[in-house]
């Protein structure tokens, strides 16, 4: 028999290209770029990211399911890489203009984007990779209003 008074996370990647340029206005060129370096390339550079949402809940005894993954793609995809895939991200999407486009704040605003249109559970941590080797991740406020 299956404990359903547990939680269970649930992952679900999907990826998407994007052009971003790191840089503050605030700041000279000359500390843009010995801030951001290449980052701050005036037209952009490029990363194949990864975005992996994690859903917690517990397990629908009929289904068997936290979330269904099929419908948490549809969502992820229509309110996310819809948007940016293949686009400039300071440039061409709305949720983001006036944010420096780190993952750090692409985390952030991916969650703003999914968390009150999840088809079950409740969304516990967004994660933004730009590499294999670098990512950030989101866990909302974690309890603070």
């Amino acid at each position: 028999m299956v404990d359903r008074e547990r939680n269970v996370y649930v992952v679900r990647r999907v990826h998407f290209s994007a052009a971003h340029r790191l840089w503050n206005p605030a700041f000279s060129d000359s500390e843009n770029w010995a801030i951001f370096g290449q980052c701050n390339n005036p037209k952009g550079h490029g990363h194949n990211y990864t975005l992996e949402v994690t859903v917690r809940g517990r397990v629908d005894p009929e289904t068997g399911f936290v979330v269904d993954l099929t419908k948490l793609k549809e969502i992820m995809t229509e309110r996310i890489v819809s948007r940016v895939d293949h686009k400039h991200l300071n440039e061409d999407v709305d949720f983001l203009h006036g944010i420096n486009p780190t993952a750090e704040n692409l985390a952030i605003r991916f969650w703003d984007e999914l968390k009150d249109h999840l088809p079950g559970g409740e969304l516990h941590r967004v994660r933004v990779y730009e590499s294999d080797q670098n990512f950030a991740e989101y866990l909302g406020m974690e309890g603070k209003p």
